[in-house]
């Protein structure tokens, strides 16, 4: 089997706890050959834990390593598009975590610097590669009517989680210079994204560009791209959310926030005549808690309700499978820039909804 030679750049928690264990156990598919942070303290750390010999602070620098095959970026978000376009011009196959990037231009450059050097990319939704949700894709398909869906994702804080079942390497060897260009950063391509906005919707896209992503991209794909958002609020510093966006024939309701309760409740479910089909989700800073799909039926005069759990494969592993045959089997992946692209505009679409409900709006 050709092992694929794989670099990564972000050493933060989701790496840790998620990334690097995963490639450990497919260790006959990948070889991390090359790490790159800008903490020179956490690339010491986790470049002796998992004897990577290649570490850079660079991210441009680590991506023209001749031997690398493919790069997974999973640093701060708004270096994401740096980071792709550096990997793609040095001919690397690239995984990216969601969200792909923060604005519409971001994205159309990495699609074009994408198919002039022909190679791959695909987009980290992890959620949407865990079996119960593929499965349920195709419980939809069937479905000869759809009446309601609802889209929910409230959860307490990730640190909820991470305290009680991982360490997570933090170092504070990041100079002040770093951390001010994140912030400039930051703003400036929120700005690009949604234009002129107070604190509260700006907060409220980042959370549709983090949390928000993983919901909207799976709705899309179990029912496709709404027609229109009826109407969108945000409160609590954009914190919380919900909105109902119309579709043909039925709405959804959208509904997502974070607060300090250790608790993780995100599913999509969606009510037919006599069926509805709902995938539950739980953190996926626990590996191995499965993703369900529940199903409830009427069928004549019985009603029955059913759990599926279609293994306790974690959906990341499931994720890093199917990139594996994108790169060495040329296949196609569904989370596509393209595809990423998508959320951009709803996600403008929502913000939009929000301001015309902006008190003195």
């Amino acid at each position: 089997m050709t092992r694929l030679k794989i670099g990564i750049i972000g050493l933060g928690e989701v790496a840790q706890i998620i990334h690097f264990p995963v490639l450990e156990s497919l260790s006959e598919r990948y070889e991390i050959a090359a790490i790159c942070d800008i903490s020179p303290k956490l690339l010491e750390v986790i470049g002796d834990r998992y004897h990577v010999p290649n570490r850079y602070v660079d991210a441009a620098e680590m991506t023209s390593l001749p031997e690398l095959d493919a790069v997974l970026i999973c640093n701060s978000d708004e270096y994401h598009a740096d980071c792709v376009i550096a990997a793609l011009q040095n001919k690397k196959h690239v995984l990216i975590e969601k969200p792909m990037c923060l604005t519409l231009q971001e994205a159309d450059d990495i699609i074009r610097v994408r198919d002039e050097m022909g190679v791959k990319v695909m987009v980290g939704y992890m959620r949407r590669y865990a079996p119960a949700f593929v499965q349920m894709v195709e419980e939809v398909k069937k479905l000869d009517t759809i009446n309601y869906v609802r889209v929910r994702d409230i959860i307490g804080g990730n640190h909820l989680f991470i305290d009680q079942s991982s360490k997570v390497h933090r170092f504070d060897d990041i100079s002040e210079h770093a951390k001010l260009d994140r912030a400039d950063r930051a703003a400036k391509l929120v700005k690009d994204a949604i234009g002129e906005a107070p604190a509260d919707l700006r907060s409220a896209y980042r959370l549709l560009c983090g949390l928000g992503s993983h919901d909207l991209s799976a709705m899309r794909e179990v029912i496709g791209f709404p027609k229109r958002v009826v109407s969108a609020r945000q409160w609590n510093n954009g914190r919380f959310m919900s909105a109902i966006l119309e579709y043909d024939g039925f709405h959804v309701t959208y509904e997502t926030g974070i607060d300090h309760i250790r608790r993780f409740d995100a599913h999509i479910e969606v009510y037919g005549n006599n069926k509805s089909l709902k995938v539950q989700y739980n953190t996926p800073y626990m590996r191995h808690l499965p993703t369900t799909l529940q199903v409830n039926e009427t069928n004549g005069e019985a009603y029955s309700e059913t759990v599926v759990r279609p293994t306790f494969k974690d959906a990341y592993t499931c994720q890093f499978e199917y990139f594996y045959d994108v790169v060495v089997n040329d296949v196609t992946p569904k989370t596509t820039p393209e595809d990423a692209k998508e959320d951009l505009k709803l996600f403008q679409m929502l913000i939009e909804a929000m301001r015309g409900n902006e008190p003195n709006s």
